[in-house]
């Protein structure tokens, strides 16, 4: 049962071929076993999980099936999750039990879904390889022996999922936290147009950047989970009105002489990735093209800005919504000689290095001194590469690109904060000009690790996104079955 994608469990499911309490016990068992090895999960709720099972069993018994029923999966531990501890991966939340559900977890729950657990990831979100978690990092289930990375921040529900520890996960991305895991654990990641899915009840990093998303072993599978997760919030301020439903299998884009035209971004072609990814990076454009894409070369001249744009806004954000974990009124609380003594205590105790860095800088960004770097420099190089996508997609409907440099590295890898920052550099842009970009697995490299290539749309133009990821994981046909990967 481990290795069946979630629209094949779904078909047995309905076809009571099995049933949602043995397909959750499967689960739960592999948890039992490898998850120490993995380190996927920071809380594992496996009473939930049966409970939710059977609630479901039930209702299909009654005739009273949701969407989702009896699908296991993880929640990133930023999402809340009521009577159930959410701790950000940070010690400032370690014993954080929320009274309240995030609207994406509430999706979840009304779609069916049985919860195994609350998946590790970077401290707050901030992190490459998920190794700033108060928790320790996940590992990649590829080659588990070799210790590699999952990713980051969303490592957790990405090495959780690759491992056959969920059948689907929830993440977040601020600057490519679904997308970069995803392709180096053989998944597909999807970031969502901005505001297509509630941010409410979700802790807070770059609020203009943060983008839940879902995470899945095919292209059909996560346009299902999407379209659990996506809807109006009426309590997230930025919630879009535009909908998004699909139903599986998605419908070609290409064959039958339709016509697409794909955009490929001329200002990477000069940026440094591994020999592997350019090899494959150029079959899949073969593929296209033998599908009867058109391929067309696009400017996007300030692309190369974008991660300095995305270092100075998204710290600066991060600097005001960390402000509210003082100790006095939830979580972590070192006592000091006075109220301030009490704050520095508790914020030295409570935030790990790399959060304490990005909220330094934040801080100066917005000091009076600095305040028009952020504003005047790089808010407008913001609204440039925004400016420019669009006109990119005034010559072609979508954009292929890669979602890395090279394949997973062993989380003993010595990068400084600044190699660390410079892997987003495919991801980053996208999260600016909040649109739709999808990791999808290219192939593997010829060290036998994952890559992947992201499929880039107009905003709200998730469905074809997907629809062209589905083409390029057909061509790829990676074999990413859980026993395949881990070998058992």
């Amino acid at each position: 049962m481990i290795n069946l994608t979630l629209t094949e469990a779904l078909k047995k499911l309905n076809n009571r071929e099995i049933s949602a309490v043995e397909l959750t016990r499967a689960y739960l068992d592999r948890i039992e076993k490898y998850g120490a090895d993995l380190n996927c999960y920071i809380t594992t709720t496996p009473e939930r999980a049966l409970a939710d099972a059977a609630a479901s069993d039930a209702r299909r018994a009654a005739g009273d099936t949701l969407p989702l029923d009896g699908v296991p999966i993880a929640m990133k531990d930023l999402f809340a999750t009521r009577g159930i501890r959410t701790t950000a991966a940070s010690r400032m939340l370690e014993n954080f039990i929320p009274e309240y559900e995030s609207t994406v977890s509430q999706k979840f729950i009304d779609a069916g879904t049985v919860l195994l657990g609350k998946a590790n990831l970077d401290e707050f979100a901030m992190g490459t390889f998920s190794k700033t978690s108060f928790f320790g990092a996940p590992v990649n289930p590829w080659q588990l022996e070799k210790r590699l990375t999952a990713g980051g921040s969303s490592g957790g529900s990405t090495s959780a999922v690759a491992g056959g520890l969920a059948l689907a996960a929830t993440g977040t991305d601020t600057g490519g936290s679904i997308r970069f895991p995803s392709a180096i654990t053989g998944l597909v990641g999807m970031k969502p147009t901005y505001g297509l899915c509630s941010r409410w009840g979700c802790v807070a990093f770059a609020s203009s950047l943060d983008t839940p998303g879902p995470i899945a072993r095919t292209v059909d599978d996560t346009a299902m989970v999407l379209s659990a997760m996506a809807g109006h919030d009426e309590k997230d301020s930025t919630s879009s009105k535009n909908g998004f439903t699909c139903t599986a299998p998605l419908e070609p884009i290409l064959g039958n002489g339709k016509k697409l035209r794909v955009g490929i971004i001329k200002e990477f072609s000069d940026v440094k990735i591994s020999d592997d990814m350019k090899s494959l990076f150029e079959k899949r454009i073969s593929d296209l093209k033998s599908m009867g894409a058109e391929i067309i070369e696009v400017s996007i001249p300030n692309i190369l800005d974008a991660l300095a744009a995305y270092y100075i806004i998204a710290p600066a954000e991060a600097s005001s919504n960390l402000a509210r974990y003082d100790g006095m009124r939830y979580g972590l609380r070192i006592e000091g000689r006075d109220i301030y003594d009490t704050f520095k205590k508790t914020r030295a105790a409570g935030f790990g290095d790399e959060v304490k860095r990005r909220m330094i800088i934040g801080t100066a960004v917005l000091s009076s001194e600095s305040y028009d770097v952020y504003f005047m420099q790089a808010a407008r190089v913001r609204r440039m590469i925004a400016d420019s996508f669009n006109s990119a997609f005034e010559q072609c409907d979508l954009i292929i690109c890669p979602s890395s440099a090279g394949p997973a590295m062993s989380l003993a890898s010595d990068l400084s904060p600044l190699e660390y920052y410079a892997l987003d550099l495919f991801t980053v842009a996208m999260n600016l000009a909040g649109i739709p970009a999808c990791s999808v697995p290219a192939g593997l490299a010829t060290n036998g690790l994952p890559l992947g290539i992201q499929v880039v749309g107009r905003r709200f133009d998730d469905m074809r996104v997907l629809q062209l990821a589905k083409h390029i994981e057909t061509a790829a046909g990676i074999d990413n079955r859980p026993t395949t990967i881990m070998g058992k």
